[in-house]
């Protein structure tokens, strides 16, 4: 078998994997959002418990308290607690049991570049805003969050 056909078993492998945790899996749109967004290769639909008042009008972003409703893997709201991950003393979460092994094992999952500063983010650390359609964008800090939050209201008017 070529190795893009194995590409593509494993790809489908992570969806079924993903798609265990009884949450809907569709393929990420052509146009992506945010900088963030485009890191997974699949998004996550945000569970139909997902709190809509967390997840305002397009344009919009909206700081999220509890990081636990999070899978930082697939950076996108759950809209329920997660499985959480110990890694070197920070909590991580995951969507799945193929999440959970992603994070554990690959730094990479762990991080995410501040949209604002370019700083690379640990996620258990950072700042997460939500954006209207339910992707996870993480920060820095407070100010770069509201920089951010600022620019984007902005530039949908």
């Amino acid at each position: 078998m070529k190795a893009t056909s194995w590409a593509v078993v494993g790809v489908m492998m992570f969806a079924g994997a993903c798609a265990k945790r009884d949450e809907a899996v569709q393929l990420a749109p052509a146009k992506v959002e945010s900088p963030q967004a485009a890191a997974p290769a699949m998004h996550m639909k945000p569970a139909s418990s997902a709190p809509t008042a967390a997840m305002g009008q397009p344009g919009s972003l909206t700081r999220l308290a509890d990081p636990s409703l999070v899978c930082m893997v697939n950076n996108q709201m759950m809209g329920k607690p997660q499985i959480p991950i110990e890694v070197a003393g920070q909590t991580y979460y995951g969507c799945c049991d193929m999440c959970k092994d992603r994070l554990a094992k690959d730094a990479t999952a762990r991080t995410a570049t501040d949209p604002v500063s370019q700083k690379p983010v640990d996620k258990a650390k950072a700042v997460i805003g939500i954006t209207h359609d339910g992707n996870a964008i993480y920060f820095e800090n407070e100010e770069t969050f509201s920089t951010y939050s600022k620019q984007l209201a902005s530039a949908t008017k």
